[in-house]
């Protein structure tokens, strides 16, 4: 129960993430989260939408473990997208901002932890 909670958490950050990087990309909202320049954002603006488009499918993963009917394909399912979630999370936290890390990879980590010791 507690993991499903953590990785229903982890796929709304990601859907959060999803509508940062294709709707409000531009807007003050988005620029305020990723801490860029109009100029930069509008520069930008479909790449981010192609990144918004990978956070989604990882979104999309998550959901499908938590809606699958099969509980042992269904744990599977969680723990491919929760450790897709946590290197995409290190590999943000390396080479864009740290505080990916803990937007990104310490919940994902936490949610495999619940996962693997439900």
């Amino acid at each position: 129960m507690i993991a499903n909670i953590l990785i229903g958490l982890v796929a709304l950050i990601h859907i959060y993430i999803v509508f940062l990087e294709m709707v409000w990309w531009t807007t003050p909202r988005g620029q305020k989260a990723f801490d860029l320049t109009p100029e930069f954002a509008q520069e930008t603006k479909v790449l981010a939408g192609n990144q918004g488009l990978y956070n989604g499918f990882l979104a999309a993963g998550l959901i499908w473990g938590l809606v699958h009917p099969h509980p042992a394909f269904a744990w599977q399912i969680k723990l491919f997208f929760l450790a897709c979630v946590a290197i995409a999370g290190l590999y943000g936290a390396a080479t864009a901002s740290r505080k990916i890390l803990f937007i990104q990879t310490v919940p994902a980590v936490l949610a495999i932890l619940a996962l693997v010791l439900a």
